[in-house]
């Protein structure tokens, strides 16, 4: 499914471009370090304006919906109101309002560090893994896939769940959010932990994850937990976690987690569905083994697509540029692991993939348009890709 996210119409309506995003704002005037203090002050004020936003717009038309749509996976439909991020075409996800680039100037500045440290350190006192959930992951079978594994462990961790329990025992809805903060802090706690336990069953003999360090950040602990020292991979897991914390609505995993969370079910259950989205093969590729050849590959896409299976790419289909997560990875690749086999990899799938479609559309298309308007169109693609390279 790719869903676009009507944040964005929200905000044009409302006459400012990130008044979705107020969580950014609130916390840079509050001088609380405190996350909750935050939320408790910002939430009345967000129920109030939303209430207000529906009365005013509530029978806005904001677009149409084809037939095209409905059977291409409802995509280009405005059809969900997300507030974290939203999904543009050409600079890919924006956080907050913000595109990648951006982040990457205002981060050092926002959050603050005392701001920063309070909350790992809140991670740090909540990210021990109970036992049952322990026990579960050492008995499970070696060839039982990674992501089959995390998404049990996560919905194993339900059993913990403090909003399940608040809700059968009938709290007011208006108490809801501070149960779901609760289980949503754990679970972004113990993520780290669950997974570094799977990574050691399967690659290392099950030997011990060792202990949450409350004085270093998520990242390093994780690097840490999966017993890397190398302090230039802990920063490029710094900048692979924080590009991959928010994803827009409408894509399978983000999408399927509001769907489920909908029925409140709690974030342990929302989640473990997250993972299963994720663990669907387009959002991976087949491994290749090995070095391989341009001609090599080239040969391999082009099996697949006549296969009749398609290449996965790197985020949306409604991205008309390279998606800026793998922009910023690729810096990060080409200034500090340059020779590194899987970079390389992907490298090579990021010069040759986009000709060859390229050329099976001119294959498919030239009957239907004409060579001459085929290749107007080829010579535009070449150049913005070009031009994307430069």
């Amino acid at each position: 499914m790719s869903l676009i996210t009507a944040s964005r119409m929200c905000a044009r309506i409302l006459g400012t471009k990130n008044s979705p995003c107020v969580l950014i704002a609130a916390r840079q005037a509050s001088s609380s370090v405190n996350l909750k203090d935050v939320l408790s002050n910002l939430i009345p004020k967000e129920q109030a304006r939303i209430k207000n936003f529906k009365q005013q717009h509530g029978k806005t038309v904001i677009g149409q919906i084809i037939v095209d749509m409905v059977y291409g996976g409802m995509r280009g439909m405005k059809g969900l109101v997300y507030e974290t991020s939203g999904l543009d075409p050409d600079e890919g996800t924006r956080f907050c309002g913000y595109s990648i680039p951006e982040w990457q100037k205002l981060l050092p500045k926002v959050p603050t560090q005392e701001q920063v440290s309070w909350i790992f350190k809140e991670w740090a006192k909540r990210a021990a893994l109970p036992s049952h959930v322990v026990t579960m992951l050492d008995n499970f079978p070696t060839n039982l896939h990674p992501m089959s594994q995390f998404s049990a462990a996560i919905t194993a961790l339900n059993r913990e769940s403090g909003f399940a329990r608040a809700y059968a025992e009938g709290v007011n809805r208006s108490k809801y959010w501070e149960m779901i903060y609760e289980d949503s802090m754990d679970l972004i706690a113990k993520l780290p932990c669950v997974t570094a336990k799977i990574y050691r069953n399967l690659y290392h003999e099950g030997s011990n994850i060792g202990a949450i360090n409350s004085n270093l950040d998520w990242s390093h602990n994780f690097t840490n937990m999966l017993g890397y020292t190398d302090a230039q991979f802990t920063e490029l897991m710094r900048l692979y976690l924080t590009i991959h914390s928010d994803h827009e609505g409408g894509n399978v995993s983000a999408h399927t987690s509001y769907l489920v969370g909908s029925a409140l079910s709690d974030p342990y259950l929302s989640f473990s569905t997250v993972m299963n989205g994720l663990a669907g093969p387009l959002h991976g590729l087949k491994d290749l083994g090995g070095e391989v050849s341009d001609e090599q590959l080239r040969d391999y896409i082009w099996n697949t697509l006549n296969s009749g299976r398609v290449v996965p790419g790197y985020d949306h289909a409604v991205l008309r540029k390279t998606d800026p997560r793998y922009t910023c990875q690729r810096e990060f690749a080409l200034k500090h692991l340059p020779n590194d086999p899987m970079f390389k990899l992907v490298a090579q799938f990021y010069k040759i993939v986009p000709y060859v479609l390229l050329y099976r559309v001119k294959l498919l298309w030239k009957e239907a348009l004409g060579d001459r308007r085929v290749d107007r169109v080829l010579r535009l693609a070449w150049q913005t890709r070009a031009s994307e390279e430069s």
